[in-house]
C-alpha cells in the first residue's frame, strides 16, 4: 500500500483479519487482550518520552490489537462506531459535546 494511500476503518479491519485471523482465533480474546494491554503500556511510554515516530507506531499497534479483538468477537468496528458516534456525542447527542466535564461523554 502506497504511503499516501488512505485506508478506511473497514479496509483496515479487513486487512488485519486477512493477515492475522487464524492466529488471532487460536489465541482467543483473553490472550489477545493481554497483547493489547502490553501495547497500551508501550503507547504510554512513547507518549511520555518517545519520538513522534515512536508514538505513531504505538498508536497503530494499539489500534491493530483492538481491531484484532473485534475480529475475533465478530464485531464490525465501522458499524459500531457509526451506531455509537454517528449522530454525535452519545451523552448529549451534539456534534460538539456539551456534556459536563464531570460526566463521561
Amino acid at each position: 500500500m502506497a504511503e499516501d494511500t488512505q485506508i478506511s476503518f473497514s479496509e483496515f479491519q479487513s486487512l488485519i483479519r486477512t493477515m492475522y485471523m487464524e492466529k488471532d482465533v487460536e489465541r482467543g480474546i483473553d490472550g489477545t487482550f493481554m497483547w493489547l494491554m502490553e501495547e497500551v503500556g508501550e503507547l504510554a511510554a512513547a507518549l511520555r518520552s518517545g519520538s513522534a515516530q515512536d508514538q505513531s507506531e504505538e498508536f497503530a499497534d494499539v489500534l491493530a490489537w483492538l481491531t484484532t479483538i473485534a475480529n475475533v468477537a465478530g464485531i464490525d468496528l465501522n458499524e459500531a462506531i457509526r451506531n455509537k458516534y454517528g449522530d454525535g456525542c452519545p451523552g448529549c447527542q451534539q456534534y460538539i459535546c456539551q456534556c459536563s466535564d464531570s460526566e463521561k461523554p
